[in-house]
């Protein structure tokens, strides 16, 4: 999934988060503003709850914060494996961004939360960018 663009967008967003990080949760309404802002961006909120929360935890909060961004739940078991093909630098915390520029394939990957204003500053930076 994160190495084709979908929907021909330009830009792929993803952010990998849980519904029990405070942090993550914090900065998910900087992604579902990016999702309206940018027609040239695709996000995708892929959740690391566990795949028996999908019911309980992931749904009922997709439902409650009335998410429009695509929401993916990452059904494995060995992150060791996911890790480094998402991001030799990713150590594993959440939340963790990666955004992939489909014009050029160019990939900027951020561990942490997003301060207010950096996600949609570093969106601006990409799509100003030449291909």
């Amino acid at each position: 999934m994160l190495n084709k663009c979908l929907d021909n967008k330009n830009i792929e967003v993803y952010n990998f988060w849980a519904t029990w990080c405070a942090p993550c949760i914090r900065e998910i309404p900087q992604f579902e503003s990016i999702d309206r802002l940018y027609e040239q961006v695709n996000v995708t909120l892929i959740s690391l709850d566990d795949a028996d929360e999908l019911n309980n935890q992931v749904k009922k909060f997709i439902i409650n914060r009335h998410l429009n961004s695509r929401v993916v739940l990452l059904d494995e078991t060995d992150f060791n494996e996911i890790i480094p093909g998402v991001s030799e630098e990713w150590s594993g915390a959440i939340p963790a961004t990666l955004i992939v520029d489909c014009r050029n394939g160019t990939k900027v990957f951020y561990e942490g939360e997003f301060k207010a204003h950096e996600l949609k500053e570093t969106i601006d930076r990409i799509v100003q960018s030449p291909q």
